[in-house]
């Protein structure tokens, strides 16, 4: 558990490394198209910042993608309470409590460390869950809490939307640049990459592939990082078969979230976005009936 734990504190720093080179890739790309190296050195620094800047907002971003309610003991007195003992038996300060309004059950955890963690759930899973399911629950989105797994999943988050947001920009740029003829110089020849083939199929290139990257080291930070919180939880409670039932649960009234956002889809204990066959490729989540297996055969352990 300690290894997991320091391993994850370091995956953050390789993450964030990862991604700079993915928005490099980008600024360089954009720079071969417009004639202009330069470009991608500011893009670097630009990411740099936003890195620094998603540390301490990554958290609060998502809260509000996801319209999540803050709630107390008076509002939200079973989800609270249930928060509550689950932190005081794992020696963590008590998170934040969050309620998000939404018929499809579901649940997740960010923040970057266990002092600044918020936990959140949809009133769809209130409503199914019994209360060793609930705690279930509870007790895996406190292990990624534990595990510091939240302050991954929450640069992964911030940086993935960066990276789409970038391409999405260049894309743009290159294709109006390319309606316009491109840049002209004082000799009448196209400025920028126009002016040379190669950069500009390498610069398209990059701005196409890098949000697929993004999206499969999305997906790598993520799955095995739900098995530990499954085991975490189950290692918490001492109760495996609450959280495999919960998360059958999960599997027979699964629905789309009704607010979608697939940069924060690895955030929830359930992917909200019911992928379709080719999507299940850059899946955030291993199967569900894997979980589910995995916790039942642990269940002789305790």
């Amino acid at each position: 558990m300690y290894s997991a734990i320091s391993r994850n504190k370091r995956n953050t720093v390789l993450i964030v490394l990862i991604f700079l080179v993915i928005v490099g890739a980008l600024g360089f790309g954009a720079g071969a198209l417009y004639g202009n190296p330069s470009v991608g050195f500011i893009v670097l620094v630009v990411a740099a910042v936003y890195a620094l800047i998603q540390y301490f907002a990554a958290g609060r971003q998502a809260l509000s993608l996801s319209h999540a309610q803050r709630v107390d003991g008076t509002s939200a007195p079973r989800l609270y309470r249930t928060v509550e003992n689950l932190s005081i038996t794992m020696g963590l300060p008590m998170p934040e409590v969050y309620v998000v309004v939404d018929p499809a059950p579901n649940a997740f955890a960010t923040g970057r460390d266990p002092e600044h963690a918020v936990v959140a759930a949809t009133t769809g899973l209130l409503e199914i869950m019994d209360d060793s399911e609930l705690e279930g629950v509870m007790a895996h989105e406190l292990g990624h809490v534990k595990n510091y797994d939240i302050r991954v999943s929450m640069m992964v988050f911030g940086l993935v939307v960066a990276v789409g947001f970038l391409a999405d920009i260049l894309l743009r740029m290159s294709f109006f640049s390319a309606l316009s003829g491109g840049n002209r110089n004082s000799n009448g020849n196209n400025g920028g990459g126009g002016s040379n083939p190669v950069f500009l199929v390498l610069g398209l290139v990059a701005m196409i592939v890098a949000p697929l990257a993004a999206a499969g080291v999305q997906a790598a930070v993520s799955r095995q990082r739900e098995y530990l919180a499954d085991a975490t939880g189950a290692l918490t409670t001492r109760y495996p078969e609450g959280l495999a039932r919960a998360l059958e649960k999960l599997g027979s009234h699964g629905q789309p979230m009704r607010t979608q956002n697939t940069s924060m889809s690895h955030l929830w204990i359930s992917d909200p976005m019911k992928p379709g066959v080719m999507d299940r490729l850059f899946s955030t989540h291993p199967p569900l009936a894997d979980r589910v297996s995995r916790l039942r055969e642990s269940a002789g352990r305790f």
